[in-house]
């Protein structure tokens, strides 16, 4: 083997196709666009275009509103940590906090804070210091003679400045 006879699989490269180039590219003549008219064109920009009446979209009302200073919280249920705490990735003698939840691996981020739900059984008494909590959920870890500290949301500095403005 030499150097100059080195080459490519056969059909390991496919040559383009080379568009409007006459009948023997087979893209010849309208070049893949059909006939006439502004489609065919270039420059074509219609869409929501209605010939002059009054597009749908302005026709419909508007409905809703999002909301600029909306928390995004990270949802976990009781079941999820009482997992977690016979697995062992969670201490109960340390608090249960969204770093301690995402150094475990049952959230990924904190997004603006952890939001504990009831869903499960827990059997451990633990120290929870989340952002929010539901009703079920801190009734369930005061019963175990555990404590619930809420703190304020932790927003990112990118929302921060979206919300101020």
């Amino acid at each position: 083997m030499k150097l100059n006879e080195i080459r490519d699989n056969e059909g390991a490269r496919k040559s383009r196709t080379r568009v409007c180039r006459g009948i023997g590219c087979g893209k010849g003549k309208t070049g893949g666009r059909g006939m006439k008219g502004q489609k065919s064109r270039t420059g074509v920009a219609i869409n929501g275009f209605e010939g002059g009446q009054m597009p749908i979209y302005r026709r419909l009302p508007m409905r809703g509103f999002k909301n600029p200073s909306r928390l995004n919280f990270v949802e976990i249920n009781l079941d999820r940590i009482q997992a977690a705490l016979d697995a062992g990735s969670l201490s109960a003698d340390k608090t249960v906090d969204a770093v301690a939840l995402m150094e475990a691996g049952l959230i990924r981020r904190a997004k603006d804070g952890v939001r504990l739900l009831g869903q499960g059984e827990l059997k451990a008494k633990i120290n929870v210091c989340v952002a929010g909590i539901s009703k079920s959920a801190k009734e369930a870890v005061e019963k175990l003679g555990g404590s619930v500290t809420i703190m304020a949301p932790v927003c990112d500095e990118k929302d921060a400045d979206k919300k101020a403005e």
